[in-house]
């Protein structure tokens, strides 16, 4: 075998190395970084004014770390500092990372996105759809849904399938009546077994109808460990989290990390801000150290800011980060093109496991057309614009918030930096 040339090899190995993030801040001819600070008056301001207790926000520009900070607190009573690689219970960040694993099943040859689910699950053979229902016993009535739920309604949360706890009142009641968790916080319960009993209910409406966030990507969790004949928590950590570096990223939280989880508040009826109580809403906020079997793929992961831009930044790079192809440079194409009719999701769209910015709405916001997005119940937020090979991502620990809008001032802060 010919021996390669020394400066190939050299060429190479930068390649790599350019390929991966370092949490290290480097520098961008691209940016205003004056204008890029105002992050660190706004975030200070809204702490000062108790409408915030702390929060991290980094930010990747041409694959590369150009922003990362925690500011404020991460326990207020405390007065512990937010450290920037603090851990965060990213709630519903956690469902990109189930479509993905979706997809590679998919690019596998071992699913179809319009192959209806009830081939792996029989129980959601034949739906129906709510037609009535009595608020006094939570009894209801259902008319056949004119036809079955498939992947793809699922990854675009079009199947009809609501949410326990946080959805319409109607499909509340249901699922509390049958015991079907939400996901969020901790269960011992038998994922497939709740799925299964979900496959029996009605559905709210016709799948493909309208847009409908609930249960779907619990499901779709469900149908990884089905087809894959593992745990979601092994899977993951084989195909996503090892491949890629994500060192904290966790179904099941070290208790060895236990000291960079961040606390989570709530507010009061005057809108103080509060610690969330263990009894709260039913969701133990030590739920990620409490050892786990059932794994939400809709809401139970939690990570750190530099994790999870690791991985946006793979789909930045159509599928390849660390010298690995974690899914097919078409296959991502497909995974981030829109899928739903116009109006259907607002002046956005959505594509197989994000929400993804329209033309329209580019024309009335700062993120730029292609820009896709999401974040988690308590507060963590972020996008990925490929045109400005730009990532963002705001992680706190709140909900609710009666001053959200520092999300929108940031983001008009970051494109703002932009030369």
């Amino acid at each position: 075998m010919k021996k390669l040339p020394c400066i190939f090899l050299v060429f190479f190995g930068l390649q790599t190395i350019a390929q991966t993030l370092s949490p290290t801040i480097v520098k961008n001819s691209g940016i205003h970084y004056e204008r890029l600070a105002q992050i660190d008056t706004l975030l200070k301001l809204y702490e000062d004014k108790n409408w915030l207790v702390g929060a991290v926000v980094i930010i990747v520009k041409d694959n590369k770390v150009v922003y990362y900070k925690g500011s404020g607190y991460s326990n207020l009573s405390t007065k512990k500092a937010m450290q920037a690689n603090a851990i965060f219970r990213i709630m519903s960040q956690t469902k990109a990372i189930t479509s993905l694993g979706i997809m590679q099943l998919f690019e596998r040859g071992q699913l179809g996105l319009d192959q209806n689910i009830s081939d792996f699950i029989p129980e959601f053979k034949n739906p129906k759809v709510i037609k009535s229902f009595n608020r006094l016993d939570s009894s209801f009535t259902t008319t056949p849904a004119k036809r079955e739920i498939t992947f793809r309604d699922l990854l675009t949360h079009t199947s009809g399938i609501d949410y326990p706890a946080i959805g319409t009142d109607t499909m509340q009641a249901v699922y509390a009546k049958n015991n079907i968790p939400s996901g969020l916080g901790y269960f011992n319960e038998s994922l497939l077994s709740k799925m299964k009993a979900l496959g029996t209910l009605p559905l709210l409406h016709n799948p493909g109808e309208r847009f409908t966030y609930g249960l779907n990507s619990d499901l779709l969790g469900c149908l990884i460990e089905i087809i894959s004949g593992e745990s979601l928590e092994n899977y993951c950590n084989k195909n996503i989290f090892n491949p890629l570096g994500m060192k904290d990223t966790y179904f099941n939280v070290p208790i060895t990390k236990e000291n960079r989880l961040a606390t989570v508040y709530t507010e009061d009826e005057n809108q103080k801000i509060i610690e969330w109580s263990p009894s709260f809403r039913n969701i133990d906020p030590r739920y990620p150290l409490i050892p786990k079997n059932y794994f939400s793929g809709g809401a139970g992961l939690s990570s750190t800011a530099f994790d999870y831009s690791i991985f946006l930044q793979m789909l930045l790079n159509q599928g390849s980060y660390n010298g690995k192809q974690i899914l097919g440079r078409r296959t991502v194409e497909l995974m981030l093109s829109p899928q739903l009719p116009d109006n259907l999701f607002g002046d956005d769209n959505f594509c197989l496991g994000f929400a993804l910015t329209s033309k329209r709405s580019a024309n009335l916001k700062m993120l730029t057309e292609g820009s896709f997005a999401w974040g988690g119940y308590y507060g963590t937020t972020y996008w990925a614009d490929p045109k400005e090979k730009l990532i963002c991502l705001i992680m706190t620990q709140q909900t609710p918030n009666s001053h959200y809008d520092y999300v929108d001032k940031i983001i008009n802060i970051v494109y703002g930096s932009l030369k």
